[in-house]
């Protein structure tokens, strides 16, 4: 699989991103880190850039972390009803 490479803007800086996802997703990710720093920092005004990203990111993995529960203990109930 090719690599992709797409320039996008988080929280006022440009960065160059390489990866196997569609320039689309790329982007929408790109734009989601940009949209949840933006929200961190308009509730915590005082906050260094750095601290608004490790304060997104500590909540990016909370997310996750949660969504990745769910999705096991679903996984689990559909391996019970399985014959």
């Amino acid at each position: 699989m090719s690599k992709n490479r797409q320039t996008v803007e988080i929280f006022g800086q440009q960065y160059s991103i390489i990866g196997n996802a569609s320039p689309g997703h790329m982007r929408n990710v790109a734009n989601q880190v940009d949209e949840f720093m933006r929200k961190v920092a308009k509730g915590n005004p005082r906050l260094d850039m750095t601290r608004v990203a490790v304060l997104s990111a500590v909540n990016f993995a909370d997310s996750y972390t949660r969504l990745k529960q769910e999705y096991d203990e679903i996984i689990h109930l559909i391996e019970d009803v399985e014959p």
